[in-house]
């Protein structure tokens, strides 16, 4: 895409950015699609088909309406739409890259909303422009987002300077890895400079996640003890920042007793990420205390990454582990929806089931099934 059009908050050297030169190709081979080519019909209700050109044009001027379509195309898991997709992503790449990515988890009831929404609005306040993605869990009966984020976090919602997206994580984490990645891409182009993403708090979700962040936060209460007991130590382990939240009231205490607990623990586990010192910290989100201290540490964070070159080096690996898990899903999807693998995979498994036949020696029948002609 031509700077000639480019909008005037850009980063002039966005043509030369990081997500350029290591990204530019993995969406690729999507070209071919004409710009006048309508798209429509990509969400239930879309009173206007917008082309490719309109498209991309309105995610780089921030128009919410089409980055939320854009974002409804991402999602979609129609083959039609992925590709357009694809396409639209392609021709933002250039934009992307230029936020900082961060991760939020935590434990049941520790306050993630309340924590988000605060940090949200004091980074609009201070200037910034904020995406918040949350990966929600879906219902197993409609598969739409179950929590709505818009509802819990009503005084962001309502700041232009913010964008929420509650997603439904589809059920897979491999559907949560390519569409809150590529959701990702869209709000940077549109000018987000921090993304928020919000894990549901539940099994290999937190990795998933730190897999697509610069900086990852574990949010926990107040009552060390109790907390450090049923806090997985793989979790902790991923961590740049644990937040002591609820510190307020009768708990303020609590939460400082846990908070130097913490930090005593973080010194005897393996750092997160390279050259950086987990911290524990602690805030009120309810009341919007220490949020600015927090900020001012995912500043350091930032800087200090950056300045060893951490920061470059974890977003390239990244990148190529996105690679490698978009094969994997590709090759399963494409072994199971195989005609021969269809027709006979009932029947081994019930021969595996009643002992008839091994595993191993199953397995290796359905792949001579799909190393098959159709």
């Amino acid at each position: 895409m031509e700077n000639k059009n480019r909008p005037e908050w850009v980063p002039e050297n966005a043509d030369k950015g990081f997500a350029t030169n290591i990204m530019r190709g993995v969406e690729g081979g999507h070209d071919g699609m004409e710009s006048s080519q309508p798209i429509t019909n990509f969400r239930a209700g879309a009173r206007k088909g917008y082309s490719l050109d309109e498209i991309v044009d309105g995610i780089l001027k921030n128009d919410r309406v089409i980055l939320a379509r854009a974002i409804t195309l991402v999602e979609s898991n129609a083959p039609k739409h992925i590709e357009k997709a694809q396409q639209i992503l392609n021709r933002i790449l250039p934009y992307t890259g230029n936020s900082l990515r961060i991760g939020i988890t935590g434990v049941p009831g520790a306050g993630k909303s309340t924590f988000i929404e605060a940090l949200g609005s004091f980074l609009c306040n201070k200037g910034h422009r904020v995406a918040v993605l949350a990966v929600d869990p879906s219902s197993s009966i409609t598969g739409g987002s179950i929590l709505g984020d818009k509802t819990r976090m009503e005084k962001l919602s309502r700041d232009k300077r913010a964008f929420i997206r509650p997603s439904p994580s589809g059920g897979t984490l491999g559907g949560v890895n390519r569409k809150t990645r590529e959701t990702m891409l869209l709000c940077e182009a549109a000018g987000y400079d921090v993304i928020l993403i919000e894990t549901i708090g539940v099994g290999q979700s937190e990795v998933v996640v730190r897999s697509m962040v610069d900086l990852f936060a574990l949010l926990v209460l107040t009552g060390a003890g109790d907390e450090l007991q049923g806090m997985k130590k793989g979790v902790m382990e991923l961590a740049d920042l644990i937040i002591v939240n609820k510190a307020d009231g009768d708990n303020e205490q609590k939460a400082m007793v846990a908070k130097d607990e913490y930090n005593r623990i973080v010194h005897y586990l393996r750092p997160a990420t390279e050259g950086w010192q987990t911290k524990a910290l602690t805030c009120s989100a309810y009341y919007e205390k220490g949020i600015d201290r927090i900020w001012e540490e995912m500043q350091n964070f930032e800087k200090n990454t950056k300045a060893s070159g951490v920061f470059q080096k974890r977003r390239a690996s990244q990148i190529k582990d996105w690679i490698y898990s978009m094969i994997k899903d590709e090759l399963e999807q494409k072994f199971f929806n195989h005609p021969q693998v269809k027709k006979v995979l009932p029947e081994i498994e019930k021969e595996v089931v009643e002992g008839r036949q091994p595993v191993t020696q199953a397995v290796q029948y359905l792949f001579e099934q799909y190393e098959k002609r159709e």
